[in-house]
């Protein structure tokens, strides 16, 4: 699993955000097994204890679960990491759209940026 962190923003939101994209992606299913999280903070260059905390608020959030012993697993809920990944990107659209018209750009000029990207 390749991580891409941003040095310039927290690392743990970045691991709760790349890792619930891949689940709801298709990547882990229901029920599968999940790297350590020793072994996720290796791969990822981070302090293990940031995972913890990632994986523990997925788990809070319904998308992975704890077994005592046995390690973390993709939760059974399967659109719980689609739901929060669109959580996210709307969050993340809504803080565009802020730093945009902070810029000084009107609804009208934004909306001409995004059809510039649309595919």
């Amino acid at each position: 699993m390749e991580w891409k962190l941003d040095k310039h923003r927290p690392i743990c939101p970045q691991i709760s955000e790349q890792l619930c994209a891949r689940i709801a992606a298709g990547e882990f299913a229901p029920g599968q097994r999940l790297l350590s999280v020793r072994d996720v903070a290796v791969a990822a260059g981070v302090n293990p204890n940031t995972v913890q905390r990632a994986f523990e608020q997925l788990e809070q959030q319904g998308v992975l679960r704890s077994e005592r012993g046995a390690g973390w697993f993709v939760g059974d809920n399967a659109t719980a990491a689609e739901d929060l990944r669109q959580t996210m990107a709307q969050e993340k659209v809504a803080c565009l759209f802020t730093e945009l018209e902070g810029l000084g750009l009107s609804p009208a000029e934004i909306k001409e940026l995004v059809k510039e990207w649309e595919v």
